[in-house]
């Protein structure tokens, strides 16, 4: 299986996980056409206020690194940054499970 699943901790400054938030559920329309994006769910977390952690499966590796070189995606990241204090991504490799292809 050559999918590419990435879960990363977003923490936004003190006050603005809201704004992040409905900042990436709004870009996130933009990846319902995009080549290799199967599955990007925003989560907030239950325990503490200013985390966010954002769920991506895709086709392969090489399609989530072909989706940071996208326009519109660079866009979102630009205007995303003054919100957060900090990112820390976890890259994974599923092996399978339900929902897998």
């Amino acid at each position: 299986m050559n999918k590419f699943t990435m879960f990363a901790k977003m923490t936004a400054h003190p006050g603005k996980r809201d704004e992040l938030v409905r900042l990436l559920l709004e870009s996130s329309q933009n990846l319902e056409d995009m080549e290799g994006c199967e599955l990007y769910i925003i989560n907030e977390s239950v325990d503490d206020p200013d985390v966010i952690w954002i769920t991506e499966l895709w086709r392969d590796a090489q399609a989530h690194a072909d989706s940071l070189k996208n326009e519109g995606v660079l866009a979102v990241i630009q205007q995303a940054r003054p919100l957060i204090a900090g990112v820390e991504p976890i890259r994974l490799r599923p092996v399978g499970g339900k929902g897998l292809i």
